[in-house]
């Protein structure tokens, strides 16, 4: 796949300090609109660190985030989450004692009833439009036969495409993902990889971080390859295969010789 479209999200010089310990330094990533954007490199690259830094949850001490042209650096998640990105976590957080249908409905963006509006028909038709919209998005997923499942009982994979449809109901822009198939069985993988490939193809645009290198490669646009808190390598899938770097830090031989024969 090449990479298209205008950048989404980009960071200038993005750095993360812990105990004076640089875990990004000076990290440019750009991602762009519609297209799915892989992160990979070695446990402590600084790959998390990042998508914190990006979405919120940390704070940058050097360097700048920009989303949709405008500097977003050091804003809170919940404003952030306004703007548009969402982000989802290796272990999903859903509110497991809710059913899979309240999980989507809580997600939605709702900035509150006034006084005149709950005492008219008007707020009944909100709520069927929002109850029509997450069955509409349980369908997409294909677990609309889980509605009335409560999440504590979904399995790993159901939670994963839970936590896709929770951003959808947000009408997210960007999706940042942090291992969206750690732990799945390569079937239900492949399902998550495809639901997400097709919100694509409808304008939502991700920024991924994965491991599991033999199943996400052909669905991705681009790659950034991080070590040691910064960008090594970035390229398209050929590119960063055959990047002697990428190899000798990450990759090593073996994996390249059994997996990346493509």
């Amino acid at each position: 796949m090449k990479s298209s479209g205008s950048d989404l999200l980009y960071t200038k010089n993005l750095s993360k300090f812990f105990d004076g310990l640089k875990a990004l330094n000076g990290v440019n990533i750009n991602v762009k609109e519609s297209n799915i954007t892989l992160i990979i490199g070695p446990n402590g690259s600084g790959k998390t660190t990042f998508i914190n830094t990006v979405s919120g949850f940390y704070k940058a001490d050097e360097g700048h985030v920009y989303f949709e042209g405008v500097e977003i650096t050091n804003k809170p998640p919940h404003e952030i989450y306004q703007n548009g990105i969402v982000r989802t976590f290796q272990i999903p957080q859903p509110l497991k004692k809710l059913t899979v249908l309240e999980n989507l409905l809580i997600a939605n963006y709702n900035p509150g009833e006034g006084v005149f509006n709950s005492l008219t028909p008007s707020w009944k038709k909100v709520e069927d439009e929002m109850v029509n919209k997450a069955f509409d998005v349980l369908e997409f997923l294909r677990i609309d036969h889980l509605w009335d499942n409560y999440a504590y009982q979904l399995s790993g994979g159901q939670l994963k495409l839970l936590e896709v449809g929770r951003a959808m109901m947000t009408n997210a822009k960007l999706i940042i993902m942090d291992e969206p198939v750690a732990g799945v069985n390569p079937v239900l993988a492949e399902s998550i990889l495809d639901r997400i490939t097709e919100l694509k193809k409808m304008g939502y645009t991700f920024l991924i971080v994965e491991h599991r290198l033999d199943l996400v490669l052909p669905y991705v646009d681009y790659i950034y390859v991080m070590a040691s808190g910064q960008v090594i390598a970035q390229g398209v899938e050929e590119e960063i295969m055959n990047n002697k770097e990428v190899i000798e830090v990450y990759l090593g031989d073996t994996y390249r010789e059994s997996e990346c024969r493509v």
